[in-house]
């Protein structure tokens, strides 16, 4: 992909799923890549697989350990890393705290640190990976889809706001990706998303389909697109809809 040889790039979260088939891709674009991980051992082991670079620790401050290891300057940041976080209304400010902090503030941090070196040269990418959910929603997880509903209105703002003066963003929205995540969101997972999970690489080859379109929406799963469109079109009819399958979700967890 002419757009991104040679880059320089750092995928958070990249100790597996998404993340790691990310780092993947783009090492062998030929992309210099920083692995950031929490867990240290798979962020060494992909960086190792790739021949890029480990860097462990809080997606939210790697930015200046990032820019530094990579020679000075970061072209593409993925913004991957992410939380779960199931809750209803009556989760505590704990859980949504953390959901906040790494769903929504470690985007705002890393555009932050970035945006001033990408604006003054005229170019730089920016890739969040949101979720079908900031579409849409998540049933059974509060936090999630509102932080990932802020995590889209963000990077809609970047776009919107810089894209003259050189900026690139691109929204992930996949609904059920096979990964550690999945596994982890228990009964409303397996109802809704399990039946029409893809693997992590397809996600990928989405966007960068979307990179070479210079398309800011990236749907690995093509049918978001019109649950999206019906949502806006009628939402109210859409909010019955989903009680339905909260309904049937409730049912099923009984």
């Amino acid at each position: 992909m002419s757009s991104v040889q040679g880059a320089r790039v750092v995928v958070t979260g990249a100790g597996g799923g998404i993340g790691a088939a990310l780092a993947r891709r783009f090492a062998a674009e030929g992309d210099t890549v920083v692995v950031n991980d929490l867990d240290a051992d798979k962020a060494a082991a992909v960086a190792e697989e790739i021949g890029g670079i480990a860097l462990p620790g809080d997606a939210s401050l790697i930015v200046e350990a990032a820019r530094e290891a990579l020679g000075g300057t970061v072209d593409v940041y993925c913004a991957n890393a992410g939380v779960g976080s199931p809750g209803d209304g009556l989760a505590g400010d704990d859980v949504w705290s953390d959901a906040w902090d790494v769903n929504v503030m470690a985007h705002v941090r890393a555009g932050r640190a970035l945006l001033p070196e990408w604006l003054e040269r005229g170019s730089g990418r920016f890739v969040s990976t949101v979720s079908a959910a900031g579409l849409l929603t998540m049933i059974g997880a509060a936090p999630y889809s509102a932080t990932k509903h802020a995590a889209l209105a963000y990077a809609e703002w970047l776009s919107l706001t810089y894209r003259h003066r050189g900026l690139q963003v691109h929204a992930i929205c996949p609904q059920g990706v096979r990964t550690d995540m999945l596994t982890a969101s228990g009964t409303a997972g397996e109802q809704v998303l399990v039946p029409t999970a893809i693997e992590p690489e397809a996600v990928v080859d989405a966007l960068f389909h979307a990179m070479a379109n210079h398309r800011f929406l990236v749907l690995p799963h093509p049918e978001v697109a019109r649950y999206a469109q019906a949502r806006a079109h009628d939402t109210d009819r859409w909010l019955r809809g989903m009680n339905r399958v909260q309904r049937a979700w409730e049912e099923a967890a009984e």
